[in-house]
């Protein structure tokens, strides 16, 4: 019997920031959209996956993100290269992921009459965990876009977990239009268990370097450590970007010439970190839902991580792994000497963390939870094929897509 494929038609366009996120958190889900009959654009900041994505038999398309900060003019520039992506494209659904791509997508989603919006939020991040004048500064012009946004019923929001979500109804988001999916999931066959390798008990954080991930804790909880004797290595996995947070490439050879951590820079292979390791630790001050915990635990790997949003939905403490204050070296010091000292422990914790992957965040799951959330929003929007489909049916030529938006001659 043959499979009736439920996108059929339909044009989804992925909005973005960096080509490398979207290749490392949605490629299942996107080569799903694709099978069931999707035509898929990526619309992102092409760096170096540019080629992989078109590999796929995705169409990628540059969109000038800047993510070091705030800038007028070279946001208007990127505002205008989303509009006439999305008009040069005539998408049926326009998936957002991220704050500048829900807010700018949103909005030129809107002018260019996109039916179906969904916006992503992979969780709050700097807008949330920091107190700064800027961070309140953006949360007050997210709170108005939030707010425009949300005008047209036809846009759904995606939150990873229910803090998450309880703070977009604080924002005045609706309820109705917030939908609790669970991570961008983890393939618990790549990332399977194995036995602990022999030798010094090894801390594995898989984390991009930023200050807001609790980086500057761990080093201080590893210097602590050190200073009572205890036999840990503790090994950072991962690099920098143009996040405003970001640790500067000085600092981290500082901390690798003081010997207090082992900076290995990023990873091509982090299942195999993890299988060379003990423990996974990552001490975010707040998350989405972090994947490189649940890659942790989908190797079997007892968890250490900070008691906010997103981490201790997977890190549950006494059942997965151990929390611990945000912002505390001293109770992260503690944790890890406890976990280090008892290898029983680790292997319970461990266990039940493969476990609780399995039963909630395996990719399959939240896939699926994904793609009927597509196909009920075009059915509710009356989107029962793509335009170019639609368009041909009519006698009409299609819509001749852009291999790279130049935004030139429109303005936000």
């Amino acid at each position: 019997m043959t499979h009736k494929r439920r996108l059929e038609g339909q044009t989804i366009l992925y909005l973005v920031t960096e080509d490398w996120y979207f290749c490392s958190h949605r490629l299942p889900l996107v080569r799903a959209a694709r099978q069931e009959g999707a035509r898929v654009v990526v619309a992102a900041r092409m760096a170096g996956d540019r080629a992989r994505i078109a590999a796929e038999g995705f169409e990628p398309v540059d969109i000038p993100f800047d993510r070091s900060g705030t800038n007028p003019w070279r946001d208007a520039r990127t505002i205008a290269a989303i509009r006439a992506t999305f008009r040069a494209f005539v998408p049926s659904l326009v998936h957002n992921v991220a704050v500048k791509p829900v807010v700018y997508g949103s909005l030129a989603a809107r002018a260019a009459g996109v039916p179906v919006v969904v916006n992503a939020m992979a969780g709050l991040g700097f807008l949330y965990a920091s107190e700064s004048v800027k961070a309140r500064l953006l949360r007050a012009g997210f709170r108005r876009a939030l707010r425009r946004a949300a005008a047209s019923a036809k846009m759904r929001m995606i939150v990873q977990n229910e803090e998450d979500r309880a703070e977009l109804v604080h924002l005045g988001l609706p309820g109705e239009r917030i939908v609790t999916i669970r991570g961008s999931g983890v393939d618990t066959n790549a990332f399977a268990p194995s036995p602990e390798p022999a030798g010094t008990p090894v801390a594995v954080c898989v984390s991009r370097m930023l200050w807001d991930k609790g980086i500057g804790e761990l080093v201080e909880a590893a210097r602590l450590l050190r200073a009572r004797g205890l036999a840990l290595r503790i090994r950072l996995v991962g690099g920098g970007d143009a996040n405003p947070a970001s640790i500067s490439e000085e600092q981290l050879a500082a901390w690798a010439r003081e010997g207090v951590v082992e900076v290995a820079g990023p990873s091509g292979d982090v299942a195999r970190e993890y299988a060379e390791g003990h423990i996974a630790v990552l001490p975010s001050y707040r998350e989405g839902l972090p994947k490189s915990l649940l890659e942790g635990a989908a190797c079997a790997r007892p968890l250490v991580a900070t008691d906010v949003p997103g981490c201790r939905d997977i890190c549950r403490d006494g059942e997965t792994g151990l929390l611990v204050p945000a912002k505390n070296p001293q109770a992260l010091a503690q944790a890890l000497a406890r976990l280090a000292g008892d290898a029983e422990l680790r292997r319970r914790l461990g266990a039940r963390a493969r476990e609780v992957v399995e039963a909630e965040f395996a990719e399959e799951i939240v896939v699926a939870e994904t793609l009927d959330l597509y196909v009920k929003l075009l059915a509710e929007a009356g989107v029962s094929a793509g335009p170019e489909t639609a368009n041909e049916a009519a006698g009409s030529p299609p819509h001749r897509p852009l291999a790279r938006a130049e935004p030139g001659g429109e303005r936000a």
